[in-house]
């Protein structure tokens, strides 16, 4: 079997084929697993644990075509390797769909663009979900939908509601692969200080970033018990000053000692 995309949905798929008693060859365009998540230190430990797994997995490498008769028989990439395939599965995200936003006349990039007020460059037109670009970004998940459709229907309702785009946060939970992320963990201003705890003989590492006091961005791996806890500190903006020398520790312990 060969998985195409590196990302939540295809390491999702190669694990459980690879549990069914299938050999796995797991392809992804980029340098790292999960690019989008995580920071090369936790891709690293991610891509080891995956191997571990009987998982094959190949980086930076460019599909070019399936081949076959009839059936699926090898996947080619672009450098001339061939690896022979039964099925193939594909995970490569989302495209929104624009056409009929651009033949309506709308103003369009990645996806429908919108403004704070989840408004198109058409009065009175809104757009929402995967389909919509805000500042920038198209986020191709559920939970950003779900905030974007509750803020319209209070701006519809009459409220003055403004959106500021939502906290991403992922959380992948692979037969002892935790792994989880939130926020901006790739913070690389002036502003921004790294707080990273490692410990490679039990496969833990966290790194928190901080920002004129606030927790800003989480990556977990292996430990990430504590993941929805960051991801609260984060969305709230709160200053962390109080528990900093201890964030990295855990609630437990930094919720004990500010107590």
């Amino acid at each position: 079997m060969v998985v195409i995309g590196g990302g939540l949905l295809g390491l999702e798929a190669a694990y459980g084929l690879a549990k069914a008693g299938a050999r796995v060859t797991l392809l992804h365009l980029m340098d790292r697993l999960m690019e989008r998540q995580l920071d090369q230190r936790a891709a690293l430990m991610l891509k080891r644990a995956v191997e571990a797994k009987g998982i094959a997995v190949r980086l930076q490498a460019q599909t070019a075509r399936i081949a076959g008769s009839g059936r699926v028989e090898a996947v080619e990439l672009r450098d001339g390797t061939t690896i022979a395939a039964d099925a193939v599965v594909v995970a490569v995200g989302i495209r929104a769909n624009i056409g009929l936003a651009r033949a309506a006349g709308l103003e369009v990039g990645r996806g429908i663009v919108v403004d704070d007020h989840l408004e198109t460059s058409t009065a009175g037109v809104h757009a929402i979900g995967e389909c919509a670009e805000h500042r920038g970004c198209c986020y191709g998940l559920v939970e950003p939908a779900y905030e974007q459709a509750q803020l319209l229907a209070r701006r519809l309702a009459g409220e003055r509601a403004s959106y500021p785009g939502s906290v991403l946060a992922t959380n992948l939970k692979v037969s002892g692969v935790n792994v989880f992320s939130a926020g901006d963990f790739l913070a690389a201003t002036d502003e921004a200080e790294e707080i990273v705890f490692s410990d490679p003989a039990v496969g833990i590492y966290k790194k928190l970033i901080i920002a004129h006091d606030r927790l800003v961005g989480a990556v977990l791996f292996g430990d990430t018990a504590d993941g929805l806890w960051y991801l609260d500190l984060i969305r709230a903006g709160s200053s962390v000053a109080h528990i900093r020398d201890d964030l990295v520790f855990g609630r437990a312990l930094a919720t004990r000692v500010a107590a």
